[in-house]
Formats: C-alpha cells, sequence, structure tokens
C-alpha cells in the first residue's frame, strides 16, 4: 500500500479542511490536543479527548488505536451498505480492512468524524494465486468500480465517452448534479466530490506532477480524465453505472 489520505471536513464553513497523508511506517494521532499535548489532526469539540487516538500505517492496512478510556469509536464503511467495525476503549491498533473509511468519535451533540482513504490494497497474482514464488504484481491502477469515487470518474468521462470531441470535463457542481439521483447519493457534497477527485488524483492515478503548471483544478480534472481514457479505466460500459438522465427534474439538463 502506497499509504493514506486522510481528510478531516472543516467545523465551520470559513475554515479550510484538512488532509494529511501518511505513508509506511508513518502515523499521527487525533483529537482536541493542546500545547502540551500536540495533536496532528485537531477534532476542535470539547467531548473530544486531548488526545483520543493515533493512525499507524503498515505495508498493507492501516490500525487505529482508541487512547480513551470510556468511549468506543466506530470505523464505517461508506461504500459497504451499514458495515463498521467497533473498535473498544484502550484498543491499541485495530487493523482497519477497509479502502474507504469513516471514524466517528461519539460527542454531547451528535457525532465528530474524518474520512480515511486507503489505496492500492494487495491482491494476489491471478498467475501465482500462491504467492510462493517472487515478488507479487501489483496493479497499476486499482479501482474498485463498487466505489462511489469510480462513479465520480464515470461522470467525469461521460462528455469525452459520448462525444469524442476536446469536450471541457464537468465541473465539480455539474458532477454533483449528475450523480445525485443515484441511490444512497442524495445528500452528497459539492466538498464530497472534490475530495474525491483529490483522491483520485494524488492517490489512485498519482498525478501529483502532471496537473501542475495549469489552473489547479481545471488541470487536475483534465489529467484525471486523460489517464482514464488512455488507458481504459473508464469505458462506455461504465456509464451504465451512472442515473438515467429521464430521472432528472422536469426542466433538467439532457
Amino acid at each position: 500500500m502506497s499509504g493514506i489520505l486522510i481528510h478531516v471536513p472543516s467545523a465551520h464553513r470559513t475554515e479550510q479542511p484538512t488532509n494529511l497523508r501518511l505513508g509506511p511506517g508513518e502515523s499521527a494521532r487525533f483529537g482536541r490536543g493542546s500545547a502540551s499535548r500536540p495533536v496532528e489532526l485537531v477534532l476542535p469539540d470539547p467531548a473530544v479527548s486531548r488526545l483520543a487516538g493515533e493512525i499507524r500505517v503498515t505495508e498493507d492496512h492501516w490500525q487505529l488505536t482508541n487512547y480513551s478510556t470510556s468511549h468506543s469509536y466506530l470505523v464505517e464503511n461508506p461504500e459497504g451498505a451499514g458495515e463498521y467495525l467497533r473498535v473498544p476503549p484502550r484498543r491499541s491498533g485495530a487493523p482497519i480492512p477497509f479502502e474507504f473509511a469513516r471514524v466517528v468519535l461519539p460527542t454531547r451533540g451528535s457525532t465528530v468524524s474524518f474520512q480515511v482513504f486507503a489505496p492500492d490494497h494487495v491482491y494476489l497474482d491471478a498467475d501465482d494465486p500462491g504467492g510462493a514464488w517472487g515478488t507479487r504484481t501489483v496493479n497499476a491502477y486499482s479501482l474498485d468500480e463498487t466505489a462511489t469515487y469510480f462513479l465520480v470518474l464515470v461522470a467525469l468521462c461521460e462528455p469525452r465517452l459520448r462525444d469524442e470531441s476536446a469536450v471541457s470535463v464537468p465541473t465539480t457542481p455539474q458532477i454533483v448534479e449528475r450523480i445525485r439521483n443515484h441511490p444512497g447519493l442524495s445528500k452528497l457534497t459539492a466538498r464530497a466530490v472534490t475530495a474525491h477527485l483529490d483522491y483520485l488524483a494524488e492517490q489512485k492515478l498519482r498525478l501529483r506532477g502532471e496537473a501542475e503548471g495549469t489552473a489547479r483544478r481545471t488541470g487536475k480534472r483534465e489529467a484525471v480524465v486523460g489517464v482514464a481514457l488512455r488507458f481504459g479505466l473508464v469505458r462506455e460500459e461504465h456509464l451504465a453505472l451512472l442515473p438515467s438522465r429521464t430521472a432528472e427534474p422536469a426542466g433538467g439538463r439532457r
């Protein structure tokens, strides 16, 4: 696994969200934090401990440690129809198998949460399922076609799949509008789509250098579409994953 991307949503609309990348062997602590107990991921809620927990990345998964003496934390799989893990108080190094996870901490209000994207899970080589000889073969681009980020990628590529001319790639609001009728995505936000696009560009397709030197957001979307179409990661048959255009409200775009 090449590492993980942690996304902490902003507590207020005027604040910027936090994005933190960790590679194998690296770790980050989370909690309310203080001068004597600094943390890498600040969760500014009075019900969250100053040092609430820690995330550590290994070679093929990531682990969660719960420093609380009284509260369990939940690790949800947003792509898994309610699948979740409960990490009890004082549990150290609980292995997390989800590619995309939401870590949820209880508070006096509702909850506090942040997302963890963990790309490049290791799978057995189809030519050597026992994995006994040499090093394992890894996928150049490991994409889960059932994940929300892949649906975002299909929506991004749709105009060029339907029209081979160099049409403009959709904007973030256009992507939200295109897939919000998909079951389970009615509450999809522009910020969530942006996080998925960043994950695709920087973790799945590893385009950090290719999107530089142009208008940042447009350049990143163009680079993602270019790689996805050149290497056949998104094809015409994937358009069936998108909601039917006839499901759009009357007066909507056709």
